[in-house]
């Protein structure tokens, strides 16, 4: 039976690397999780785990070996490539680690990079949506600069833009702030929980540093490939 209120279901997932070859790898071990609408997710563990494999998967970004994935209620492991794009670029929004902004571009252009690649054309009501996540993120003033004339966190606010110019359910976002100093990372990071608390956008946070993931609502800690521990946190007030 589906729960509605999941955005994903994940059901004893299995990932495999070089298949059929002697130097084959699982690197996921049946994972089952859940994303709730309204997660605000830390996923956290050490390096080799599989937390960037888990979040591919989730992604639409890799295909699992084994197990069930339902997204929004659909399974998706029968769909094909295209059906996937098209799944990913109307349910999910992505913030990486490195913002991998186009340097020739400006803010806005990047921000709209989504719905051209979606829809061919950017429209005036795209960019003025564009324009209006741009000032939501605090760029009003650098919506027409180019990338190298941004700070390293001002770069990533642009990728967080751009990661909700489609309007996801679900934002996944790969160490977000694993690039940034100790200010910005927590500039980008409170960003991203206001943006979750305005717009009820559901968060999954991949992280090396505990003090962002103890602001989070939930940590799954995965380890060797399994999940070692999903618990709920208790904030006493509003995180930001």
């Amino acid at each position: 039976m589906v729960d509605s209120d999941n955005l994903i279901e994940l059901d004893c997932v299995r990932k495999s690397y070089n298949l059929g070859q002697p130097n084959e790898a699982e690197v996921l071990h049946g994972v089952d999780l859940n994303v709730a609408r309204g997660d605000f997710m830390a996923l956290i563990g050490p390096s080799g785990s599989g937390k960037s494999t888990l979040l591919n998967i989730i992604g639409l970004l890799e295909r699992m070996t084994l197990g069930r994935y339902l997204l929004q209620g659909e399974e998706v492991q029968a769909l094909d490539d295209g059906e996937l794009t098209l799944r990913r670029r109307s349910t999910l929004g992505f913030v990486f680690q490195f913002h991998h902004l186009l340097p020739a571009f400006s803010a806005v252009e990047n921000v709209t990079l989504p719905v051209l690649m979606a829809e061919g054309r950017v429209s005036r009501q795209h960019e003025q949506h564009a324009r209006e996540l741009l000032a939501a993120v605090g760029l009003s003033h650098a919506m027409d600069k180019r990338p190298s004339e941004l700070s390293g966190g001002m770069q990533q606010r642009v990728a967080i833009a751009r990661a909700l110019v489609m309007s996801p359910a679900l934002v996944l976002a790969d160490e977000p702030t694993g690039n940034l100093d100790t200010a910005s990372s927590d500039e980008v990071f409170s960003l991203l929980r206001h943006m979750h608390a305005e717009r009820g956008i559901s968060f999954v946070v991949v992280t090396h540093d505990p003090r962002l993931a103890a602001r989070c609502d939930r940590i799954v800690e995965l380890v060797d490939g399994r999940i070692a521990r999903d618990e709920a946190q208790a904030h006493p007030h509003p995180v930001i």
